[in-house]
């Protein structure tokens, strides 16, 4: 059985930073692309940040936090981290992590197989 456990949220200023991490037990963890979405109130779940698990561990980004989110993943550890700074109010929602397998494309998260239960990012103003 796979799961995937979230943390690192918060409360945090504008401008400020955190960084949310995941760690997965079960399955095979180096043949997972692995994902970070989000959800803020009203809005559907969104891609934010993926990496790959081949081409070198690719990543890739939502244009919105390109240069101020770093995705990476340790592969002894079996973690996923994203890095965030210079966070913005509209940054606030909550953030999973996801894991898929297979063809496909790694923002799609309907291409995902299993999801953690979210942890709380807010970014005041």
């Amino acid at each position: 059985q796979v799961h995937l456990a979230e943390s690192g949220g918060g409360l945090v200023q504008a401008g400020g930073s955190l960084r949310l991490s995941c760690t997965i037990s079960g399955g095979n963890f180096i043949n997972y692309g692995l994902g970070w979405f989000r959800q803020a109130p009203g809005k559907e779940r969104e891609f934010v940040a993926a990496v790959s698990n081949y081409d070198g561990d690719k990543t890739y980004y939502k244009d919105s936090v390109k240069g101020r989110f770093t995705v990476s993943r340790d592969n002894a550890k079996r973690t996923v981290s994203l890095d965030m700074n210079n966070l913005k109010p509209e940054d606030t929602a909550i953030y999973f992590c996801g894991a898929r397998e297979g063809p496909g494309f790694i923002q799609d998260g309907g291409s995902y197989l299993y999801w953690g239960q979210g942890t709380q990012v807010t970014v005041s103003s």
